[in-house]
């Protein structure tokens, strides 16, 4: 054929046809074109009378535009077309079969994908005809390849009366009619649709350049270039509902008017395009029907898939035709899958499900991926996962195996405790290796980093097994603590240990009703829930002391201390924490002994006496070290920086936090890593190294996002900004302000608010916009009031004086500095009180006051600073103060200010 029709192929467009061009399946004796027979006989082994094929018959028509248009709503298939298409192109560098197998679990989309690609083939002119046959592959008769064969060769314009008997002479003359028409220069598309076995395809497959798609549920390999065809995007699913709505009726709003509802609706019917279309036609016969009303019947229904059925099309029939398909073994695993409690399960835990050796069950799990109703989670190896319709499909099918009587009830309540018992056990033996050195250590997981893989891998699942039984829950309370706090998922710390707390109400159970008050109300500290942690620690505390159990009672009381000292509760705290060690003490608890020390040099640098601070933090990072709990020792030397900066030990801080650092990424704790590097980055700041402190920050802030630490990130954020702050980059020091007061309000975090609002205020004042600054300043002083912070109080007071300086306005300019100078000697932090003597001098100098009162503000600082040991900057103020009488009374520029009170904060 000749025009603009005409089918672009390889090679030679005319010439002498080429020999063994059949395909594979066919050879060359058995090309019949051409060919006339008459009652032909042929001679070997005995006489053989061979049927008589005629070809020489007049036209008839052929079906060669068979292909229906694809529905409305085709979306989000680009990357699947534009690859299918790759391996149609006749000018394709690869010179394999133009054959492309596209595979999927029932209403994917498969066969709208091929018809898709079929128009959008031929539209580029690559194919002058499409033959298509169904082989209905998972009907209770599947078609036969010879049946296949007998429609594609009648569409080919094949009479009935001429075609051969099923066998190799039906799949010559098919070849031979493809050949045929190729050297006419046509190009034939076959599309093979809802194919379930090799078999039914292998025959159809075009010799030559011909084309051809195949869809199956099966992943039919050895055929041509494979796709699997997965479920559509959230976005392409709305447009898919959307889409099909508007065909039925053009002015149908509803899913422009209630866009949530329209995607909560998408998530319940799994992205899945038949899903989504059944849902299409029912709110079509219902016009009035809200979007809202059928999202919450379909997640309310008892089955999802019951609200999945239009009468015509089901959900459950489509899954059901490929239940049928598989083995009665592969259909009993598929069936036992459904009591796993999580999201996927492992080659291991499934053999434990099945009582099957595990290559036995791989095997089985292979087959039923290679079927499309489970799946291989792509992230690691080993792993299997089912969407949420085939879940509940799953479930279905278990329950009423389950319901045919005692004896498959108990077999399957077998399994599901042996599959709960395998992750308690396994969950118990992973948490010894996250525990502080000297205890027993079973075999099962070769060391930390095999445990830490294995709860990272298992998590989801351990965490729905916690909600299974009040067994498991207060089993998996104690097994997982550790490892959900190493990890940072401290949503699931609480949530686990307040199931462990309903599981003891329920088992009656007063024996480890204090641990778990225990445990819970350590996970409520780190959740930042202070008051409940208190309620529950002190609840803890109490029952110990019941039980006459010292050395939990220890625990509680040095958890009651961390809660108390986050409610700015010093000297509670202090209380708590030094009961806590003499009781470890009296038990020979070394390791507790430790914590206990670290905790309480923690809670003295709150109460500024940094001395003391200093001996409790070295006494604390001796013990670990001394216990080989690196991971504690790591800890001690953090903090043990934090006191060295409090007493301008920089070069000391520097140093404790860089070993914190390293001994953190030897345990793999990017937790504590991420804190030693922010703190690292105070430390290089104050020494003046700028640069350095802005990369140690920026990867404090890069590893508590990828922790998910938001609270982390805050901080990080708050002293880049600081840090940006020094190098002059005032805007970039904006910004990073800007979202750690975000973060921490989204946390709740008001005293972190607190220290950002302050922070900004500075960098507004750089930006010489007072009125910003003066909002900014406000703001943090009334969030300090909030949290009884009268430091950071003291602080904000400071700075508003330097902002109402900047404004003009310095009678209250003045009165906010006196504030500040007050409270901050009130505070004992005598350098700060330095500081905010001299901005009152600088503020009293720019009023115009008598220069005696300057010359006292002036004498103030030096005194403060003395005693904080901060000589330079004695001596620099009482060189203001001698020289009071020559300082002219007006206002400083910005770079003449002294520098403002700047707040940190440490990890």
């Amino acid at each position: 054929m000749g025009g603009k029709n005409t089918a672009k192929r390889k090679g030679k467009k005319s010439g002498k046809p080429q020999q063994g061009q059949a395909g594979r399946g066919s050879s060359a004796g058995n090309d019949f074109r051409g060919a006339g027979f008459a009652g032909s006989q042929v001679l070997g082994h005995g006489t053989m009378t061979a049927n008589t094929y005629v070809q020489q018959y007049a036209p008839v028509p052929t079906a060669l535009d068979a292909l229906p248009q694809p529905p409305v709503g085709f979306t989000g298939r680009e990357d699947d077309l534009a690859y299918i298409l790759g391996v149609l192109d006749p000018d394709r560098a690869d010179e394999g079969p133009a054959v492309a197998v596209l595979s999927g679990w029932g209403g994917v989309g498969k066969t709208t994908l091929a018809y898709a690609a079929g128009h959008a083939a031929q539209n580029r002119g690559w194919f002058t005809g499409v033959l298509l046959v169904d082989l209905h592959g998972y009907d209770p008769r599947p078609a036969q390849a010879e049946e296949a064969l007998e429609a594609l060769l009648r569409s080919l314009g094949v009479p009935h009366e001429h075609l051969p008997p099923p066998g190799a002479g039906r799949e010559a003359l098919y070849r031979s009619q493809l050949n045929a028409r190729q050297e006419k220069g046509e190009r034939l598309l076959v599309v093979t649709d809802n194919a379930s076995a090799i078999a039914q395809v292998q025959p159809l497959v075009p010799p030559g350049h011909h084309g051809m798609l195949v869809t199956s549920r099966h992943r039919l390999t050895g055929l041509g270039r494979m796709r699997t065809v997965n479920r559509l995007q959230p976005e392409d699913a709305v447009a898919l509902l959307e889409a099909a709505l508007k065909n039925n009726d053009p002015d149908d709003p509803r899913v422009r008017e209630d866009p949530e509802a329209a995607e909560r609706l998408a998530s319940a019917c799994g992205y899945l395009p038949l899903a989504l279309q059944i849902t299409a036609a029912l709110l079509a016969q219902d016009p009035e029907q809200p979007l809202s009303e059928r999202a919450d019947a379909l997640g309310g229904t008892e089955s999802v898939l019951d609200g999945l059925d239009d009468g015509e099309r089901s959900l459950r029939t489509m899954f059901d035709q490929s239940l049928e398909r598989l083995t009665p073994q592969e259909q009993d695993l598929f069936r036992l899958l459904a009591l796993n409690p999580g999201p996927d399960i492992s080659t291991p835990a499934a053999a434990v499900l099945a009582d099957q050796p595990q290559p036995a069950t791989e095997r089985l799990l292979a087959r039923l991926a290679t079927s499309h109703l489970i799946e291989r989670t792509p992230a690691v190896r080993g792993r299997w996962q089912m969407h949420d319709l085939l879940r509940a499909y799953a479930h279905e099918q278990a329950t009423a195996t389950m319901d045919r009587g005692r004896t498959p009830r108990r077999r399957y309540d077998q399994a599901h405790d042996r599959l709960i018992n395998h992750y308690i056990q396994h969950a118990q033996a992973a948490s010894t290796h996250l525990d502080p050195p000297g205890g027993p250590v079973p075999a099962r997981f070769t060391d930390r980093d095999h445990a830490l893989e294995w709860f990272d891998a298992e998590r989801e699942n351990l965490m729905a097994t916690a909600h299974t039984t009040p067994q498991a829950a207060l089993d998996l309370s104690s097994a997982l603590g550790s490892y959900l706090k190493w990890r940072r998922h401290l949503q699931d710390h609480v949530v686990v240990n307040a199931l462990a707390l309903d599981a003891c109400t329920k088992l009656n159970d007063t024996r480890n009703k204090a641990t778990v008050w225990n445990n819970l109300g350590g996970a409520l500290l780190e959740f930042r829930r202070f008051e409940d942690a208190v309620h529950a620690l002190e609840t803890a505390r109490d029952l110990y002391q019941q039980t006459g159990n010292t050395q939990r009672e220890a625990t509680a009381w040095n958890n009651l201390g961390g809660a108390l000292q986050e409610l700015r509760r010093f000297d509670d705290a202090l209380h708590a924490l030094e009961t806590a060690r003499d009781l470890y003490q009296q038990t020979g608890d070394t390791n507790g002994v430790a914590d206990a020390w670290n905790n309480l040099g923690t809670a003295l640098q709150d109460l500024r006496r940094f001395d003391d601070a200093l001996h409790a933090l070295e006494t604390a990072r001796d013990l670990y070290q001394q216990t080989g709990d690196t991971h504690g020792e790591a800890t001690g030397w953090n903090n043990l920086g934090n006191a060295y900066g409090d007493l301008g030990r920089f070069d000391d801080a520097l140093h404790a936090h860089q070993t914190a650092r390293d001994l953190h990424q030897q345990t793999g704790d990017t937790h504590g890593e991420a804190t030693a590097w922010n703190n690292l980055g105070g430390a290089l700041k104050k020494l003046r190294r700028f640069d350095d402190a802005l990369h140690a920050l920026e990867t404090a802030r890069d590893l508590h996002q990828q922790n998910g630490n938001t609270h982390g990130e805050a901080t990080a954020w708050n002293n880049l900004g600081n840090a940006y702050q020094e190098l002059r980059r005032f805007d970039d020091a904006l910004h990073a302000h800007q979202t750690a007061r975000d973060l921490h309000q989204q946390n709740g975090n008001t005293h972190g608010e607190a220290t950002a609002w302050n922070n900004l205020g500075n960098a507004y004042q750089e930006l010489r916009r007072f009125d910003d600054a003066l909002h900014a300043h406000q703001t943090a002083r009334c969030l300090d009031q909030q949290t009884g912070d009268t430091h950071g109080e003291a602080i904000a007071w400071n700075n508003l004086g330097t902002a109402y300086r900047g404004l003009g306005r310095v009678d209250e300019a003045v009165v906010a500095g006196k504030q500040a100078a007050a409270m901050l000697a009130a505070e004992r932090d005598w350098f700060r009180t330095g500081e905010a003597w001299g901005e009152l001098a600088t503020t009293l100098t720019a009023a115009g006051a008598d220069p005696v009162q300057v010359r006292e503000a002036w004498e103030q600082s030096a005194q403060a600073y003395t005693q904080a040991g901060a000589e330079e900057e004695a001596a620099a103020s009482r060189e203001h103060a001698n020289s009071t009488e020559n300082v002219e009374a007006q206002l400083p520029t910005v770079a003449d200010l002294p520098a403002r009170d700047v707040a940190s904060e440490s990890g």
